[in-house]
């Protein structure tokens, strides 16, 4: 037997699916329900952020001066992008699916 033949048959060993199936802990309800509030929180103040770069927008045209505001509502959306996605993002990082 050649080294590559050998060599290619470890890598088809190695390369072998090996079936996971993922299941949750004992006690991970009251985790998961931590992790939903949470979740609403981060919901929440995002819609704050939102509200208040809006009222500051409003204070900085009409006062003049920099802005400041489109920052703020830039990170309140880029924020709630990530925070909405970030159950989708795990699930396929868990599972290996995309």
């Amino acid at each position: 037997m050649s080294t590559a033949y050998l060599i290619g048959e470890a890598i088809n060993v190695l390369a072998d699916q090996i079936p996971v199936t993922p299941k949750a802990p004992p006690g991970s309800e009251k985790l998961i329900n931590i992790v939903n509030y949470l979740s609403w929180l981060v919901m929440v103040a995002g819609v704050a952020a939102l509200i208040y770069a809006g009222g500051k927008f409003g204070w900085e045209r009409f006062h003049g001066g920099a802005l400041e505001s489109p920052k703020i509502v830039l990170g309140a959306l880029v924020g709630g992008v990530i925070a909405t996605s970030a159950g989708g993002i795990m699930q396929a990082v868990v599972t290996g699916t995309g």
